[in-house]
Order: structure tokens, then sequence, then C-alpha cells
């Protein structure tokens, strides 16, 4: 019997759709903790709604299909404590310092209880009971090192770009970095508690702006999980109009970073032409959806504008245009040697680490992980569409570019086949009916995949929602591979991985 059938059938099953939930004892849930520790499975989320905490796991991948789905346990904390997870599963560190900051629960045998969104201003734990939290102003206690002589370097968190602020806390010996220690939380945003009691329309505004650069993942994220809660079904146009958006969305990213990376390793060139692809396809989405980002296109219920000839014109010379100037920069990136010098073998992500973290997107593709939500669990329309998902082994800033670099080809492939068979009707449903219910889902976005879970309450307002960014489980990784190279390859590593700030800190 698999650990899913197991926990479920002890368990208590739980209003929750599509994937099961069970509340489970503590018992339960330290049977999960150890089945994680063992690599038995995989952390997919972990939040609480300030009565229990939450876990969405799967079983580790296996050859197609997919034999299980996803699924949730909850653990009750009336007396405000659970055992910790990242005691014995480092992934969860990260998640269990947030749930302490914003609810008050306290995980039990948490190794580090270090605050981690809350930087001392607080003074109260926002989504549990209002309690007191201790205000200590901003001392933070980076972690030791200890060894020969080293000096520190930090770094933030005010960059010298347009960028989101981060701290970085190099700790070197010589040009070798012995440790990097990150300092988020700083675009902390209050995104769940602007949700709670929100109404589905204000929540679905908030669910595209947790990370700007992925307005459409999530609102998609967040939009799927309503329909599950409430039983609305977007109409099949709508599904299809989705697929264009997240497409045109990953293209748009992709070509972004691939520029960024050369730029970092010093080849302005492929950023600038990088770049002006990127404008046409922020062109040819702002013809199709009145957009460039097509921030709040996405809703519950389908999708709030049509695609027109002209916009169905528009992506098409985009898809022309990108598959005759493209290959040239690919071939450019491919044979110049400083670029290759800079790239390969640098920043390198050991499978086995990715694969405990479950980092997904192009961090663990680049790793040889194949998971990508499109093709497992999956969602509408990406069942009907072909397409592969490129996996390299290398693990370095040159296997995450060229797994960019392949998805690209692969957006471009599905967005011909999207325009081709995209169906004709509304792309609007009527409203949501009110009335409790749960949902979750999980979609993929450029960086990776995005958990959205919703609980929605009987008057038809969101109750909770909590979203979960791929950077949670990549921006660790980072720390992990930058040990060993040199600081000044710290930037190229760093736009590698291209997690997000803002998608991190909630």
């Amino acid at each position: 019997m698999s650990l899913q059938s197991e926990l479920l059938e002890s368990g208590t099953p739980a209003p929750q759709r599509p994937w099961p939930r069970a509340v489970v004892t503590k018992d339960a849930w330290r049977r999960c903790i150890r089945e994680l520790a063992a690599g038995n499975a995989t952390l997919l989320g972990y939040w609480s709604d300030g009565e229990a905490v939450h876990m969405a796991l799967i079983e580790p991948e296996a050859a197609e299909p997919q034999p299980f789905t996803p699924f949730v346990v909850s653990l009750p904390c009336p007396d405000g404590r659970y055992p910790s997870v990242a005691g014995a599963h480092p992934p969860a560190l990260r998640l269990e310092r947030a749930i302490h900051d914003l609810h008050g629960l306290t995980p039990v045998g948490l190794p580090d209880a270090r605050p981690w969104l809350d930087h001392g201003r607080w003074g109260r734990h926002p989504l549990g009971a209002r309690q007191e939290a201790p205000a200590d102003g901003l001392g933070y206690t980076f972690l030791p090192v200890e060894g020969p002589p080293m000096h520190e370097i930090a770094v933030g968190p005010v960059h010298a770009g347009i960028i989101e602020p981060g701290h970085f806390r190099f700790t070197a010996s010589g040009e070798t970095v012995v440790r990097l220690e990150q300092r988020l939380g700083f675009t902390h945003k209050g995104t769940e508690s602007l949700m709670a009691g929100a109404t589905v329309e204000r929540a679905a505004r908030l669910a595209g702006r947790v990370s700007g650069d992925s307005t459409v993942a999530y609102a998609l994220a967040f939009a799927m999980a309503v329909e599950s809660a409430t039983g609305l079904e977007a109409p099949p146009r709508a599904v299809w109009l989705r697929a264009v958006m997240a497409e045109l969305e990953r293209l748009a990213n992709h070509l972004g970073d691939i520029g960024a990376i050369c730029n970092d390793a010093a080849f302005a060139l492929l950023h600038a032409h990088c770049g002006a692809l990127r404008e046409r396809v922020l062109r040819a989405a702002a013809v199709s959806f009145g957009h460039r980002l097509m921030m709040d296109r996405v809703v519950p219920g389908g999708v709030a504008c049509d695609l027109d000839d002209g916009g169905a014109a528009a992506i098409s010379s985009l898809i022309a245009d990108m598959r005759r100037h493209f290959p040239e920069l690919v071939e450019l990136y491919e044979n110049t040697t400083s670029l290759q010098d800079r790239t390969v073998t640098t920043g390198t992500l050991d499978p086995g680490l990715a694969r405990r973290y479950g980092a997904g997107g192009y961090v663990g593709r680049a790793t040889g992980r194949t998971f990508d939500a499109r093709r497992w669990p999956g969602y509408p329309p990406y069942p009907e569409l072909a397409f592969e998902v490129p996996v390299r082994s290398e693990g370095d800033v040159d296997a995450r570019v060229w797994i960019r670099i392949h998805e690209v080809y692969q957006s471009l492939a599905l967005l011909e086949q999207c325009l081709a068979r995209l169906p004709r009707g509304r792309v609007l449903s009527g409203k949501i009916v009110a009335g409790p219910g749960e949902g979750v889902s999980l979609v993929e976005g450029f960086r990776g995949d995005i958990l959205a879970w919703v609980r929605v309450a009987g008057d038809g307002a969101i109750a909770r929602c909590h979203l979960r960014d791929p950077s949670w489980f990549q921006w660790p990784l980072l720390e992990a591979v930058v040990e060993g190279n040199i600081v000044a390859d710290f930037p190229l590593i760093n736009k590698s991985f291209n997690c997000s700030y803002s998608g991190h800190d909630l």
C-alpha cells in the first residue's frame, strides 16, 4: 500500500478538491516526516490556516503515467504546537519559520528559530490570534563560520540595479566563497492577510501581483483553485487562451533571463538581441490581450478578454520572427568561447540535493529532475498538446541556460498548436455561487511549479489563501551551489536561478 493510501485511510477526510486531504494524528504526521527524510516523498507545499498545519506531498517520480495524485495531510494545533518537519527535512525550514512569524504556531524541534519574514518590526503574529510577538528591532544573527582567516562581504538589501531587495552575506577565503547566507523578507506585502475576507475578484487581482513576472501563472493557479473549490468551470475557449498567455509569459521571461545571464558574463551583444525579442513578445501580448504582462486577464471562471484576428496575427508574426532570429542567438551562445568559459561547470547543483528540495523549473530540470506540472499532474489543455520536457544532467549555469533555450522552442510549438486548435465560444462563465469549499491547484510558471490553496467561505469570500512560489525551494539551493565558486561568479549563478524575492516574501 502506498504512503498516500495509508495516510488517507487512517486520517479523517476533509472537503478539498481535486486532491484528497486528510486530517491526521501526530503519529501519522511524524510518519510523513520520516518518509520525507528518507526520500520516499517530496514536499510540494507547507502552510497554515492558523488552526492547523498542512503539507502537500507527492511520492517520488515514476515512469509515466504517474500512479498517484498529490495529496494533503493536515495536523490540528489546538495548543499552538506541532512536531517540526525541518528537524529531519531541511527543505521545510524556511516555511516553518514563516508559519511561526505569520501565525504564531510553534514547531517543536525546529533547528533554527530565527524569524524569517518578520524583521523585528511586527510586534504580533498577523494571521494568528493577534497575539503579541517580540519586536527586537533589526537585529539578526548570521550563522558563524569557523576555519582559517576569512572575510565577510555584505551585499544588499539595496542593490545597484532596478531589483527587489535581498541581503546576501558572503564569507570568503580570498576569492572563494565558503558560505553564503541569505536574508529575505524585505518585500513582504502581507498578501495572505489581504486575501483573508476579500472578494474573489479582489483576491484574484492580489494573486496576480504576488510576483509580477509570473502574473499569468499566479492568476491561473488561483483561478483553478477557486474553480475546484466552487465547482465553477471555465469555458473551453478560455482554457486554451490561458495556455496562450502562459506560454507568452514563459517566452518573455526565458528570453530576458538568457540575455541577462550573458550580460553578467560580460557579453552584452546577446543581452541586447534577447531584449529585442523579449520586447516583441510583450508587444504581441499587448496587441492580443491589451496588457504587456497580461495582468488581470486570467480570472476565476475564464479570461477577461478574447483574442481577435488581429491578436492571433500578432502572435503568428511573433512566432515566425522568433523562428527566424532565435536560432542565430543560440548558435552565438554555443560558439562563444568566453561565454562557455564562464557558464560551463559554474554553480553546479548536486542532483540529490535537487531531488531532496523538489526543485522545479529550469533549476530542477537542469539537474535531471523531470517534474513539470503541465505534464503531471497536468491541467487543461496541456494533456491534449504535444510537447517535450527538456532535461539535462550537468546542473551548472550552462545547463540552466540550455533548459531555457529548449523551452523557448517548446513554447513556440505550443503557441502554434493553441492557435490552430483554439475553439470558438464564450470566454467567461457565470458568477461564482456562494458556498463553502476548498480547492488546490498546481501550475507550471516559468520558474517552476506554483501551488495555490484556497478556502472559500459560505458567503463566497476568501476565508484563507496560500500561494507558494517555486523560489521557496530554490533560494536555499542557490546558497549551496555558490560555495566553492569565486565571488565574481555570484551574479552569474544568481541570475541563472533568478529566484523571486516578491513571490517568496508573500
